[in-house]
């Protein structure tokens, strides 16, 4: 879903190959290490292994393109080639069991172009298109359309023992939860609360699920996120993790710190989400967080944190395999601030 303009948040680049982390407490400490680059050109995120951790895919603004396409690139950073479908705009690729299908969403269906977006009255104010995307599977020859809902459908990750994948869709007005089965059936909502859910991920035993959200709490949020829907953009608002069951009952709030916490994921071991944040980025200059976000691990029984990165740029998007292998995305030895690339790297127990 998610492409990230650095252009509003004027983040400067720090080069960095090894990430040093420390433990907010006395919990375990994990560390991240034998950090690799796999992109160095375009604007890059998303990156997702397949399952036997040997390829990434992930989405890029490269080769003139003015939206996202797909590209998959060995995990050596060797092989990089493109995805061969290209009309229109590409968002949130997973790979299904056994490497079957490739889901991904994209606006192809309503033609080749890039489709515009919404221009906020404040340039600086960042955002997030709300695109119409739609879900589709790809088996190598064929594109198979899963979604027929209007508005936004993406964000697409599978479960890790059956045929089923959740999703984010605002099919229903808001924008929350779905799951499905790989043929596009069964559709089930998950979440049911006003405002955001989304960036959904099945915990390890496929019993339950880690997400970020945002719910207005009074008239002034209210009237907020009804502007937001209206024009098809989500505003930088707070957000938090959650955890519940797969069907979403037994929520659990894991944050709470007025900052943007999101991107989050499993740790293999289920005790554990990784996320990236920038609650500790506060600006008192303008009286808000600013834009360096750090990946974080908590623990979902103590809500101990531990911070895995320390830079003065952007790293997000971490999803941890089952080798141990951690993928994110940094603004980190980026040859402009619009820079995105994908890493990859060995988390480890300290």
């Amino acid at each position: 879903m998610y492409n990230f303009n650095k252009k509003y948040f004027f983040i400067w680049i720090a080069p960095a190959i090894l990430f040093f982390t420390f433990s907010c407490n006395n919990s375990q400490t994990f560390i991240i290490a034998d950090v690799q680059q796999l992109t160095f050109e375009g604007d890059n995120g998303e990156g997702y292994l397949n399952q036997e951790e040997t390829q990434v895919v992930f989405q890029s603004k490269r080769d003139g393109n003015d939206c996202d396409k797909l590209y998959l690139v060995d995990i050596d950073g060797k092989n990089l080639k493109e995805f061969p479908l290209r009309d229109g705009a590409f968002t949130c690729a997973h790979y299904a069991l056994d490497n079957e299908f490739i889901f991904f969403s994209s606006t192809m269906k309503d033609g080749p172009e890039c489709p515009e977006i919404y221009k906020h009255p404040n340039p600086r104010k960042y955002i997030w298109p709300l695109r119409n995307y739609e879900i589709y599977k790809w088996d190598g020859n064929t594109a198979t359309q899963l979604t027929n809902a209007p508005g936004y459908n993406a964000e697409t990750t599978t479960h890790p023992t059956e045929r089923k994948v959740i999703f984010t869709s605002m099919r229903e007005g808001d924008i929350d939860l779905y799951e499905m089965d790989y043929d596009g059936k069964n559709v089930k909502r998950i979440t049911t609360e006003l405002g955001y859910d989304g960036g959904a991920f099945y915990s390890p035993d496929g019993n339950s699920i880690v997400w970020r959200a945002w719910y207005p709490s009074n008239d002034a949020e209210r009237e907020k996120w009804s502007i937001n829907l209206d024009n098809r953009y989500i505003d930088a608002v707070p957000l938090d993790i959650y955890i519940a069951s797969r069907d979403g009952s037994n929520k659990q709030r894991l944050t709470d710190n007025g900052a943007t916490n999101w991107s989050p994921s499993w740790h293999p071991n289920g005790k554990h989400i990784v996320f990236s944040s920038n609650m500790d980025d506060w600006r008192e200059d303008y009286n808000a967080f600013g834009s360096n976000f750090e990946l974080y691990m908590i623990e979902i029984e103590t809500l101990k944190l531990t911070r895995l990165t320390d830079n003065d740029t952007f790293d997000s998007f971490p999803v941890i395999s089952k080798k141990g292998k951690i993928i994110f995305s940094s603004n980190r030895n980026a040859k402009n601030a619009r820079q995105t690339n994908i890493f990859v790297g060995s988390l480890l127990i300290k």
